[in-house]
């Protein structure tokens, strides 16, 4: 298959990217490198560096190959930051998704797999949290995945382009094999601020919150390893094609860990002391969130095989530790 692969070059693309080259797909990565890194990329895939907002240079590259399906891995990601440039999410996620979906339309590209957040669904009604539960996004990051959702299903209708929603929890880790080395850019992520402390990178990290109503008191999430999401992406778009039919599931462990559990069982791995604070709770932190990840087994036989926390955090401090 001809796959092409918008933000390839980035944390979760670059994994995703590797998981189709090793499916004998032929990929193309199309990246601006704003987050993305050049050692992300792979010999094996073409790359060609250019940005979702110029609609010539995409219809161009969608254009010089006849593509099975595109995957649209190219979003701002940071759910505070949205709250306070929503500008900049209004022009990246949604202005950039309508040109990637119009330029998809006049290539002829009938497949899309659109990586969506588990920001969609807000603060949780009950859990673990299926593909019913309500979405009522907290923050304008998750309204941005949510409102691409909705343009998709309406594509659907009046375009006949098939789709999959993959709604991500935390994702997490680095390639199991090692063979991607590039690191996460300014993140705001737990797993990777904690390998950051105990690289030196950070002098201490914050734990925001140990009151919460958890075992130890700070809060519980569900980590997915990024392998695990990457196998979760061929398999949606294998589903779709023989299908013909568009599908909206969570990628979640079905685990939770919490922060404590995480910093705990990272000071033993790495053996480095990561110092870490008590700081203020952060609004619109629930306690606890879990994903039900039944409906991808159940569609398409998908579940985590490396999501266990010993795994997680030893194959980032396998990227970190070099």
């Amino acid at each position: 298959m001809n796959i092409l692969i918008i933000g390839g070059a980035g944390y979760i693309g670059s994994h995703v990217t590797r998981e189709f080259l090793d499916k004998n797909c032929n990929c193309v990565v199309y990246d601006n490198l704003s987050s993305g890194l050049r050692e992300n990329l792979f010999t094996e895939a073409k790359f060609v560096h250019g940005d979702i907002h110029d609609y010539q240079a995409l219809l161009a590259v969608m254009k010089s190959v006849k593509f099975d399906a595109l995957i649209h891995l190219a979003a701002s990601k940071a759910a505070g930051e949205s709250m306070l440039n929503p500008e900049k999410y209004s022009h990246n996620n949604i202005a950039g998704t309508l040109n990637i979906l119009n330029a998809a339309c006049e290539a002829g590209i009938k497949n899309i797999i659109f990586s969506s957040s588990a920001a969609v669904y807000g603060e949780p009604q009950y859990l673990p949290i299926d593909e019913k539960h309500p979405t009522t996004p907290e923050n304008y990051y998750g309204f941005t995945k949510l409102e691409i959702e909705r343009f998709l299903t309406w594509y659907d209708k009046l375009k006949n382009i098939r789709y999959a929603n993959l709604r991500y929890f935390n994702a997490a880790g680095y390639d199991v094999k090692g063979r991607i080395k590039g690191l996460e850019q300014n993140p705001a992520n737990l797993l990777p601020v904690v390998m950051e402390t105990a690289c030196g990178m950070r002098k201490e990290m914050q734990i925001f919150g140990n009151d919460y109503d958890t075992h130890d008191g700070t809060c519980i999430r569900d980590y997915i390893h990024v392998n695990d999401l990457a196998t979760g992406h061929f398999s949606a778009l294998d589903y779709i094609i023989k299908n013909n039919k568009s599908i909206t599931v969570n990628l979640g462990s079905e685990k939770g860990f919490s922060v404590t559990e995480i910093i705990e069982t990272a000071r033993k791995i790495t053996g480095k002391p990561i110092p870490a604070k008590i700081a203020d709770r952060r609004p619109g932190d629930p306690a606890k969130l879990t994903a039900s990840a039944s409906l991808a087994k159940e569609l398409f036989g998908w579940q985590a095989c490396y999501s266990d926390i010993e795994t997680l955090i030893k194959t980032s401090w396998g990227a970190y530790s070099k």
